[in-house]
């Protein structure tokens, strides 16, 4: 894509003024940023100025509307989209609304109820198609770049973020529900599903590393607390008093102790035997296995976790991303263009 030359003084004149409003703090942050874009983009964006300001602006609304909402709530969001919400890989695909023809993402079961932030991508996305006069970022990218500045925001480290892809032009309820690991699977099962997606298993044990942030419904974990002999007594006794064996289906536990914050207190949590959801603890069953020594390891180096999860996180988001003339740039995160 390449952006005519009378497209540009506009768009240096928002340029400036927002360079105006930076504060130090803004400065060291933007030029971070985009530092890693110079070198991590899909062939969608050729001019490297535009995308700048592109991505600097994105920045910026992003920080600034997550000031007004549960940064978690958006990091479920992206973090969910990212991992296995679709077959195509990152495409944006769930934050399509259903239509009388498709039945999307929003209710697969793994996300109903669950995710949220899909007002604040809206904002984002609005704010950038005004910077820019005219539809130039994808929602896909969007969210890949949002998925990572929670982290940063929430504590965690930063990594760079490939962008140019394209959004979906459609969105499968079956595929999510068929394509996302349930919170019952066992060991043998996570692992195929990563694997079926060219994802190890160290991409497994790491990206798993996201419930340090968040909570699970009581309906998702009550068999784990009442029938499974694989939990910490002590902590299967401070969940029941919570979620009782019928009812209350949606009040919510947090996935480690330390839900708003990102951190490696999951992995200590499953060599204590305190996974919430059994999907985690098959991570680390105390019989020596290779994901027993991960989980480990990333307990006692953190350092490592987040240089680790950087990679897994770049690995994902390049599972078959839309580029070139597949998919489209949606006007609106929420239904495909109209033609």
């Amino acid at each position: 894509m390449m952006i005519s030359v009378h497209k540009l003084f506009p768009l240096y004149r928002h340029w400036s003024r927002l360079r105006l409003q930076m504060s130090p703090e803004w400065v060291h942050l933007w030029f971070g940023f985009t530092s890693m874009i110079a070198l991590s983009m899909y062939d969608n964006y050729k001019n490297y100025f535009i995308y700048v300001l592109i991505a600097l602006y994105l920045s910026r609304n992003f920080f600034y509307l997550c000031q007004q909402i549960l940064n978690l709530n958006l990091m479920l969001l992206v973090a969910q989209n990212v991992m296995f919400l679709s077959l195509q890989g990152c495409d944006g695909s769930v934050l399509l609304d259903d239509t009388p023809t498709m039945t999307g993402e929003k209710t697969a079961k793994p996300n109903n109820n669950s995710i949220r932030g899909f007002d604040v991508i809206d904002s984002i996305k609005s704010n950038l198609n005004d910077v820019c006069q005219g539809n130039v970022v994808s929602c896909a990218d969007i969210l890949a770049v949002a998925a990572r500045d929670s982290i940063v925001a929430l504590g965690g480290s930063s990594y760079s973020v490939l962008l140019g892809r394209r959004d979906a032009t459609s969105a499968s309820q079956d595929a999510a529900n068929s394509n996302i690991p349930a919170p019952n699977f066992n060991l043998s099962q996570l692992l195929s599903n990563f694997d079926s997606q060219g994802l190890s298993m160290q991409d497994l044990v790491v990206l798993s590393g996201a419930h340090t942030l968040g909570f699970a419904r009581c309906t998702i974990f009550r068999n784990r607390i009442y029938n499974e002999s694989t939990i910490d007594p002590d902590y299967a006794a401070s969940l029941e008093s919570v979620c009782p064996i019928s009812g209350d289906d949606d009040v919510l536990a947090s996935l480690d102790d330390t839900p708003a914050s990102v951190d490696t207190d999951y992995y200590q949590g499953l060599i204590q035997s305190r996974g919430l959801l059994d999907s985690d603890q098959q991570l680390y069953q105390g019989d020596g296995s290779d994901t027993d020594s991960l989980v480990q390891y990333y307990s006692d180096n953190p350092a490592n976790f987040w240089s680790d999860f950087g990679t897994s996180m770049i690995n994902l988001g390049n599972l078959n991303p839309l580029t070139g003339d597949d998919g489209e740039v949606r006007e609106n995160c929420r239904i495909v263009n109209q033609s």
